[in-house]
């Protein structure tokens, strides 16, 4: 019998890209799903941004907190603030909500993201990377994590964050689905050598490992452990669309587009597709070291290049 069947687990963000997922994972080995958010399908309708939820009258064996804003660049103050309302007010909210429940539940596992350590280019980052963030979203992320393992000690609940990359899955959100796109479209242009390895991992492996590190407890970069660079990428994507190969441009070809892209902010105030550090970004290394979540979870992911289905 699975481990972790015939649970009742609290989950935010069901109604996003991995929080679908994660639903259909734990409803198929048997287990309630409770979903909690702001969309009317949720079983409970709270904005948890600015309401503390009442769960007074339920009882929750384990919690995954995947509500979350990202994929969006703020424009203004208003926008930046968007991400502390969401990300870490909306996780001090249910943590105050979860206080109301009969019984504590046994386990919370806060679905956290790479960007914290505000890096945009390194190779096997552990966990001890000092973080760095200087954006709202990864800034955001950090004091999510740090009010989840704060609660979780003075309540004597397991907390636990999981750190992830680029996620994988039908119809992704964010830079893959962007990838996506632009190649069944046909205008996406593959820049350079396109060796460029990035951590990735399957939406599917992140919801059969969530309660696991819920109950474990600490903090985890989840990846693929194979690391796929963009050919590799970009030939799945172009196969299981029946598109051909992007088209390559040489880097300093790119490098001129970026620098165009430049002033045209200096000019605007708007941003181009592509910059001089979304070039850099694109064309350095950026991988995640899962050695802990391996050791301490049994993380046992599948590669991406396997297991990744675009439709």
């Amino acid at each position: 019998m699975n481990e972790t069947a015939s649970l009742t687990i609290l989950l935010t963000g069901g109604a996003g890209f991995l929080g679908k997922h994660i639903t259909a994972f734990h409803e198929s080995i048997g287990n309630k799903v409770v979903t909690l958010g702001r969309e009317r399908n949720n079983t409970l309708v709270t904005d948890l941004s600015n309401t503390v939820p009442d769960l007074s009258n339920y009882t929750f064996d384990y919690v995954i907190h995947a509500a979350g804003k990202a994929h969006v660049v703020p424009q203004n103050q208003a926008e930046e603030q968007e991400f502390f309302d969401v990300n870490y007010w909306g996780t001090i909210n249910l943590l105050a909500g979860l206080e109301k429940c009969p019984t504590l539940p046994k386990g919370v596992v806060l679905i956290s993201t790479v960007a914290v350590y505000g890096l945009d280019s390194g190779e096997l980052i552990k966990e001890s990377q000092p973080l760095a963030a200087s954006e709202p979203y990864g800034k955001s992320k950090i004091q999510a994590e740090e009010a989840v393992k704060d609660w979780g000690v003075k309540h004597g609940v397991s907390a636990a964050a999981l750190r992830l990359p680029l996620v994988a899955g039908t119809n992704p959100p964010g830079n893959l689905g962007a990838m996506i796109s632009g190649i069944s479209k046909g205008f996406y242009l593959s820049i350079g050598e396109a060796d460029a390895r990035k951590s990735i991992v399957l939406a599917n492996d992140v919801a059969k490992i969530a309660v696991k590190a819920a109950q474990v407890g600490g903090i985890y970069n989840l990846s693929d452990g194979h690391h796929p660079n963009f050919e590799e990428l970009e030939t799945l994507i172009s196969q299981q669309l029946g598109k051909k190969k992007p088209i390559k441009i040489p880097y300093f070809v790119a490098k001129m587009l970026a620098w165009a892209g430049d002033a045209f902010f200096f000019v605007t105030r708007r941003r181009f597709p592509i910059n001089s550090r979304a070039l850099s970004k694109i064309t350095s290394p950026l991988t995640f070291d899962d050695t802990l979540a391996r050791q301490q979870l049994g993380w046992k992911p599948t590669g991406v290049l396997q297991g990744f289905k675009i439709k």
